[in-house]
């Protein structure tokens, strides 16, 4: 997702109309605010921007992988990273606030936030795109017409509660939904990129393109070296540059993504200084591997962002559309063969803890014994469960704990006895389905160095008598694999949102099970879970989404769909040390945007690397 922030508050007016025989109260914000109320009212810029950051310099990352597609929309091959900087949506997100969005595009929007049934953008006159063309309705239209009809299926399922858009005048588009109670579709449709309708005549929009797309961002394409790296240079004509939202935001004056096969590849190109900023993901290497010279030498700097976001859940997931991943107790008796407690000491440094929910960290996760308030919700569920996910949702969930030995023997042998009391059988210790068939399972994966993590969990499994395959493949053909649902186990990190929404139609819903390029990768199929998301998305206030969030979170843990493994309340970097970040930090994400260059450390980390060579 691309780094939002917040717009200064203009005016706040209300207003009360008659709509379709009903009274709908209206109303015309300079925001959209769900659940909540907008914290930066009359801000001249946000309180971490540095309105009087220098700019120039650049900023370079890592990406995985290879790219062959500038349009991210349409779900054809595998999109450019930093493709989000070519174009402005209708709205932005603080780095602080869930649920807020201030205007971009829009200078105002017209909605009733009880009853949404229709939203009504306001655009601002001085939108113009990086050729100076202006940002109009029409456009507003074309896109999510064209999203609609040709997005990727995991955008349309997004944008489904989208009826219809209206060109009301040459910068007002109205909105409608299918649904009248759908109060985060002005959040959705505030956060799409803006695509021009000019730009796109005469081109196939279902096609891979490495031809630069018109857009109103900040940044522009400056070169591409297929498939290896892609740079973008700042706009200096930049239509929202000066508005409040981008004071001190967008300070470098170049950005490049350099692609890299292997991770570890990369780390050594980071130390070599092919890229600036490395954001690590292995503990081992961030215990042990920080020692080189120019973090000696100070040339280069560890950062350990502490976020106030749920952590991302990363599972072993199962895919259910296969057996014997079909079996709800298969599932269970799999999750005692994770170790979670042994790993942690002996290949994670005690840097991790245990993943008990689907939104760690934040106060979506469901604790303890469901309250009086989630009862009421779950009674009329607990019928239509299976008797496994039934007695899951009722209890104050745990997942198995080792004695951290390094044998796991107790929790393998209650597995053991799951196994067995499920018709499950042992013929020449290899474990059998009902039917005698050896039980062998292929576990597909696309990261190097991922089998040191793996190993433990599947010397597990074999000692249950399952036989397990680990399956290693690139980048692509893992991508095309998982559209197709093409593997009985893998891995996921599945990043969660402080106000869910739409996206969880997608990650757990009967409708997005078979779907391609969907995120419902355990293909579950639950009519209680498609109904528990349903009510998520149409809370009408913060404390019923939380609730509501919790009796999802509840359901998800007890179906057994993902063995969740580990994570950590925030992320860890090194960049050389070139750069300069306001004092205060957003809650929310590490906000490079608002980062800036500092000329003299930029000249002395090149004299540095100079010298190394």
């Amino acid at each position: 997702m691309p780094f939002a922030a917040a717009k200064r508050l203009i005016y706040i007016c209300g207003i009360s109309v008659i709509t379709q025989g009903a009274w709908a109260a209206l109303q015309t914000t300079p925001y959209i605010a769900i659940h909540s109320q907008p914290k930066y009212a009359g801000l001249t810029h946000l309180p971490y921007a540095n309105p009087v950051a220098p700019k120039g310099g650049y900023l370079s990352q890592s990406a995985n992988g290879t790219f062959d597609n500038l349009n991210a929309m349409n779900g054809k091959g595998t999109a450019a990273d930093g493709v989000e900087y070519l174009f402005d949506t209708l709205m932005v997100s603080s780095l602080d606030e869930p649920g807020v969005m201030y205007p971009l595009l829009a200078e105002k929007v017209t909605y009733d936030p009880k009853k949404t049934a229709y939203v009504i953008y306001h655009l601002n006159p001085k939108a113009r795109f990086s050729d100076g063309t202006p940002v109009t309705a029409e456009d507003i239209k074309f896109s999510f017409d064209t999203y609609t009809s040709k997005g990727n299926p995991g955008l349309q399922m997004y944008l489904s509660d989208l009826d219809k858009t209206e060109v009301l005048s040459r910068y007002q588009v109205k909105m409608s939904f299918k649904s009248n109670n759908n109060s985060e579709m002005p959040l959705i449709l505030a956060q799409m990129p803006i695509y021009s309708k000019k730009n796109w005549q005469g081109k196939d929009f279902g096609r891979i393109t490495m031809q630069p797309i018109l857009g109103s961002g900040p940044y522009l394409i400056e070169s591409i070296d297929a498939g290896r790296s892609i740079s973008y240079k700042r706009n200096p004509n930049y239509w929202a540059k000066d508005l409040p939202v981008n004071r001190g935001k967008y300070n470098f004056d170049r950005l490049k993504f350099v692609y890299y096969r292997n991770m570890d590849v990369g780390f050594e190109g980071f130390k070599s200084g092919q890229y600036t900023v490395h954001q690590e993901y292995t503990a081992r290497k961030w215990v042990t591997e920080y020692n080189f010279s120019a973090i000696k030498d100070k040339m280069v700097v560890k950062y350990n962002f502490n976020h106030e976001n749920p952590i991302p859940t990363q599972s072993f997931v199962f895919n259910t559309r296969r057996a014997p991943m079909q079996d709800i107790r298969f599932r269970q008796a799999l999750t005692y063969a994770y170790d979670f407690e042994w790993q942690n000491k002996a290949l994670f440094y005690g840097q991790y803890h245990r993943l008990q929910s689907y939104f760690a960290n934040s106060e979506l996760e469901a604790k303890g014994m469901p309250s009086a308030e989630e009862l009421a919700i779950l009674k009329p569920y607990l019928a239509k469960l299976d008797p496994i996910q039934r007695a899951g949702v009722l209890k104050d969930w745990k997942y198995p704990v080792s004695d951290a030995s390094g044998f796991n023997r107790k929790n393998l042998l209650v597995a053991r006895e799951l196994l067995l009391k499920a018709g499950y059988r042992y013929h020449n210790a290899q474990l059998t389905d009902p039917k005698g068939k050896p039980i062998r399972l292929e576990f597909l994966i696309h990261q190097d160095g991922l089998q040191r993590t793996l190993m433990p969990f599947i010397r597990n499994l074999k000692r249950l008598g399952i036989t397990v395959n680990i399956r290693h493949v690139d980048v692509p053909q893992y991508i095309e694999r998982m559209r197709s649902k093409d593997f009985d186990m893998t891995t996921n990190v599945l990043p969660q949102s402080l106000n869910p929404g739409n996206e969880q139609a997608q990650f757990w819903s009967s409708a997005s099970a078979d779907q391609p390029g969907n995120y419902n990768y355990a293909g579950i199929k639950n009519a209680v879970i498609d109904d528990a998301i349903t009510k998520v998305i149409q809370a009408p206030d913060r404390q019923q989404l939380v609730i509501r969030t919790k009796v999802l979170d509840r359901l998800l843990r007890a179906g057994y769909y993902q063995i969740p493994t580990y994570g950590k309340g925030g992320n860890w970097y090194a960049y050389w040390n070139m750069y300069e970040q306001p004092k205060i930090k957003p809650k929310l994400a590490v906000g490079f945007d608002f980062w800036w260059s500092n000329p003299q450390k930029a000249a002395q980390v090149s004299q540095y690397l100079r010298r190394q060579k």
